[in-house]
């Protein structure tokens, strides 16, 4: 069911941001391109292309796992930033990095972490 998603979610401040506002926003964040967001939802391009050209909003099933290949919950996608917890700036570098790691990269580098 898509109700959900036809709803908009308030921001800081009270400005509103689509579902799809969201999924380009942390796309953007992560240098991610459509065709990229595709190889690691496993979501076929075409499909994610014509979300943002029809402003149609995709599944449940869709954004578990668009949150999945961000490596975020789904209440995480609908947490305004710093809302749950507030990190200091070296936390929050070291979460851009790990964002930016392929899956094979971050758990390579959590056994590299557990092994100091």
């Amino acid at each position: 069911m898509s109700i959900v998603f036809s709803l908009y979610y308030k921001r800081k401040y009270g400005d509103c941001m689509t579902v799809l506002d969201r999924i380009l926003s942390l796309r953007t964040q992560r240098g991610w391109s459509e065709y990229r967001l595709s190889v690691e939802t496993g979501i076929p391009q075409s499909t994610i292309s014509s979300w943002f050209r029809k402003n149609i909003n995709p599944t449940i099933s869709s954004l578990e796992k668009i949150c999945e290949s961000f490596n975020i919950t789904m209440s995480q996608f609908f947490t305004f930033e710093n809302e749950a917890v507030e990190l200091t700036s070296e936390q929050k570098e070291l979460l851009d990095c790990w964002t930016k790691l392929t899956k094979n990269q971050q758990s390579l580098l959590l056994e590299f972490i557990k092994t100091l």
